[in-house]
């Protein structure tokens, strides 16, 4: 059974797995119930967002890394037609988990994005906050891979990243590795004449209006 992992200052744990899986974004395979379990339920304030409590796993192997999320909700905001095999730039603009991160502890200005939405689209972003990309560092692919599945009934869905390490860290992966991230939700439709007013969770406390403040970045740590 997987165990919640520690509070706030913590890393998240990544748990070895002994080889790679294709990703179903489905935390009942035991692919993921060895997996520890860390919680995001707070917004960038660190206030508690009720009813929004999300479960955040992962994994690694000598290739990738694995996040799972799984995401409660009250309401949906959908992109109309969704693609799922071509990138969708400003999916951000809809409902979508997101992992920022990067294994550079000197410049911590720089790092990844990767965002999945609950109908499986994604963008992956090449982020630097000192010298920004023209596009914004959209057209940088990672190659990553991504599954989402969508519970109306239960009002969660599902989403499952697997990141090749390689495009986040030159190091070869080994147990007691460390990177720098965040974690975010962006979720329900806009609320209010004038303001987006739409709900972000944040794993650490961003107490900015921004997701992009590396400085508030926890950790992940790699372990056997």
């Amino acid at each position: 059974m997987a165990v919640v992992t520690g509070g706030a200052g913590d890393p998240l744990i990544s748990r070895r797995a002994a080889a790679d899986v294709e990703v179903t974004a489905d935390p009942a395979t035991p692919f993921w119930q060895e997996a520890p379990l860390a919680i995001m339920e707070n917004d960038r304030w660190e206030r508690p967002i009720p009813s929004h409590r999300t479960e955040i796993r992962s994994r690694w192997t000598d290739q990738n890394l694995y996040l799972l999320f799984v995401c409660p909700y009250e309401e949906l905001y959908l992109r109309p037609n969704p693609s799922t095999t071509t990138e969708t730039n400003e999916l951000w603009e809809w409902d979508v988990a997101e992992v920022f991160i990067g294994a550079d502890f000197e410049n911590i200005r720089r790092y990844r994005e990767f965002q999945v939405s609950p109908q499986g689209e994604w963008v992956d972003l090449d982020i630097d906050r000192d010298e920004p990309k023209p596009e914004g560092g959209w057209r940088w692919n990672s190659e990553f891979e991504v599954k989402a599945r969508l519970d109306r009934d239960k009002k969660t869905w599902y989403g499952e990243m697997r990141i090749p390490i390689k495009s986040i860290d030159s190091r070869p992966p080994v147990p007691g590795n460390e990177m720098r991230i965040n974690l975010y939700r962006i979720q329900g439709p806009p609320k209010g004449e004038g303001s987006n007013g739409r709900l972000v969770l944040s794993w650490r406390p961003t107490f900015n209006r921004s997701n992009h403040v590396p400085e508030s970045f926890g950790t992940i740590r790699l372990e056997p």
